[in-house]
């Protein structure tokens, strides 16, 4: 493959996008979360191509991007627990696990077999944009080779899959920074499967009740973004470091915790605009640290966002 076009998230743009995602390429997009990596997810070809550009497990499920909630429906049961989740949050960083609908038209390779699909509405306006001109169903896992550093940046994309996937629309930064909270919304009561960009005391405001976590079974994986390994960078990272070694590139939060090289999540400890900042920073450490070399990350309040960042932190350091 020649290297990956860049796009311009215009009215040109945004219809030649749509085009190559009709002939099964793949076309990096914008979301508010970070760049996903969209195909076509009725085509088996499409699908199987996003796989082998990540060099992607085959037993980790995709996440379907839909335009709108009819969409939705054609392909999945909306609970009337959904219902009301996607009223509250839908467009936005919220990706709901559904029963999958007889004759849904997904290919296999998206759902990884099971009887359930992982839908998301993106707010992003260049991707809602991209998703209406297409008018279909696009599988769209992040823009990044398999378990490595997730994208929020047009370069971070290239940097991993130039000459892999066909074509980038540039969006910009993704504003939020964190890939989308994984809810399972199959029965009467959300069952938490991954930690992301909505913070669970937001949807706890609207269901009234607390949020049953559910750890990802040993022998199956029931959602993206459960795999112990992923969002690593090519070094070794530690954890609630207050104190760097010499050799560590030092990601700090707080006054208290300033980072080395201006690597700080935020001065003020505030932790949405840490959320925004993670990808960015764990790149630009990577890049720092080099082969072998090694990231040391302040301590970072386990409340709101800081629960993703966390998850995102633990499952980066986590052995390979």
């Amino acid at each position: 493959m020649t290297r990956t076009l860049v796009l311009s998230a215009t009215h040109a743009g945004l219809s030649q996008a749509a085009d190559l995602l009709r002939q099964g390429a793949l076309v990096a997009m914008p979301t508010e979360t970070v760049y996903g990596l969209a195909g076509d997810a009725r085509s088996d070809m499409a699908v199987a191509r996003i796989f082998a550009a990540k060099n992607r497990p085959r037993f980790n499920p995709l996440i379907v991007h839909l335009a709108s909630l009819g969409q939705v429906r054609a392909i999945a049961h909306l609970t009337p627990l959904a219902e009301r989740l996607a009223r509250a949050f839908w467009p936005g960083p919220l990706t709901l696990v559904l029963p999958l609908a007889a004759g849904a038209g997904l290919s296999p390779l998206v759902t990884a077999g099971l009887d359930t699909v992982a839908i998301r509405l993106p707010a992003h306006p260049v991707a809602r944009a991209l998703l209406t001109r297409f008018g279909g169903p696009v599988a769209a896992p992040s823009a990044n080779p398999s378990g490595r550093i997730s994208p929020v940046t047009v370069a971070h994309v290239l940097a991993g899959l130039d000459g892999r996937i066909d074509a980038i629309v540039d969006g910009g930064d993704c504003p939020v920074g964190l890939e989308s909270t994984i809810l399972d919304a199959t029965g009467t009561v959300p069952r938490l499967l991954r930690e992301g960009g909505l913070p669970r005391e937001a949807i706890e405001a609207v269901t009234g009740e607390s949020l049953v976590t559910d750890p990802a079974p040993a022998d199956r994986i029931a959602a993206p973004g459960q795999l112990p390994s992923h969002y690593a960078p090519r070094g070794a990272v530690r954890l609630e470091v207050r104190k760097p070694d010499p050799d560590e590139i030092w990601i700090g939060f707080g006054a208290a915790c300033p980072g080395t090289n201006n690597l700080t999540l935020s001065e003020t400890a505030d932790l949405t605009e840490a959320a925004a900042r993670l990808f960015h920073l764990l790149h630009r450490a990577d890049a720092l640290a080099g082969d072998g070399g090694r990231i040391a990350v302040a301590p970072i309040p386990d409340i709101g966002l800081g629960r993703a960042i966390n998850d995102r932190l633990r499952r980066a350091a986590a052995p390979r």
